[in-house]
């Protein structure tokens, strides 16, 4: 799949599917207004955040970085980029996370990006999917991503409960 492209699959397509690299995101930029403005929303007003002179001084990230949750909220907005769609789908919910971690910070100004690639595609009741992505988030310029994480999700299509 192409950056930004939609496509839109049925179950027994996306299920296919597993094992292949299905969508990269756009790039999203991480400033500081932003890193503030999450600050604001999740109550995390530590100074590695906030702070940019003392980020800089008493850290070895040379200024501020966005809070872990910040760039893994973010994950939500990749999607739409990059994840197929399933043909008559009526509604996407999260199911939670096999595993995150936060592999490198991500520094004030930086630009991020997700690669999906799809894990599992199960269809256990009928016309509710279940999906695994393994996503890693890139920082631009950087070698080592930002974030690696399992990401399930279902989706549930029209006609069903």
């Amino acid at each position: 799949m192409s950056e930004s492209a939609v496509v839109e699959l049925t179950p027994a397509e996306l299920a296919g599917k597993v094992g292949q690299e299905l969508g990269v995101s756009r790039w999203f930029t991480v400033d500081q207004a932003r890193i503030d403005a999450f600050a604001e929303v999740s109550e995390d007003h530590q100074f590695i955040h906030v702070d940019p002179a003392r980020a800089a001084a008493e850290t070895p990230f040379g200024g501020t970085i966005a809070h872990g949750f910040l760039t893994l909220s973010l994950l939500s907005a990749m999607a739409y980029d990059a994840q197929p769609q399933l043909k008559g789908i009526r509604m996407s919910v999260n199911y939670g996370f096999d595993r995150v971690r936060f592999l490198s910070p991500v520094p004030a100004g930086a630009r991020i990006r997700g690669r999906f690639t799809l894990k599992s595609a199960e269809e256990r009741v009928p016309g509710e999917v279940t999906v695994c992505w393994s996503v890693v988030v890139e920082i631009e310029g950087q070698e080592k991503p930002a974030l690696a994480a399992d990401w399930l999700g279902r989706r549930y299509l029209e006609g069903t409960a």
